[in-house]
């Protein structure tokens, strides 16, 4: 099947959003439940907060998430899965059963 960049495709539009960096792993630190931006980022691990503030209000204009805010002094948010960062759950467990039939060990960082 030859893609023709003029036709939408669905798989080529999600493989978009969810190739970007740190989302499916927001996604999944969501999964738990709410999480205010510090304690996303620790769940994140290794994502800087400007990168994290981006990757959240994308997410959040596409409803993947959703934000709250519970004060302005001093700021505090939370943020949750929307309707369609539920809809993902699926998605992030087939990769997990995907990685434990054929990622037998943790990957070695390569220099």
């Amino acid at each position: 099947m030859e893609f023709d960049a003029r036709e939408y495709c669905p798989v080529h539009e999600a493989i978009q959003v969810l190739q970007e960096k740190w989302t499916l792993h927001i996604v999944r630190a969501l999964l738990d439940g709410p999480k205010g931006f510090n304690e996303l980022g620790r769940s994140v691990g290794g994502c800087n907060p400007a990168t994290l503030s981006l990757r959240l209000d994308h997410l959040e204009s596409i409803g993947v998430v959703r934000k709250t805010v519970h004060s302005h002094m001093p700021p505090r948010t939370s943020y949750e899965l929307g309707e369609a960062g539920f809809d993902l759950q699926q998605v992030v467990e087939a990769i997990d059963s995907w990685g434990r039939r054929h990622l037998d060990r943790p990957a070695v960082a390569v220099s």
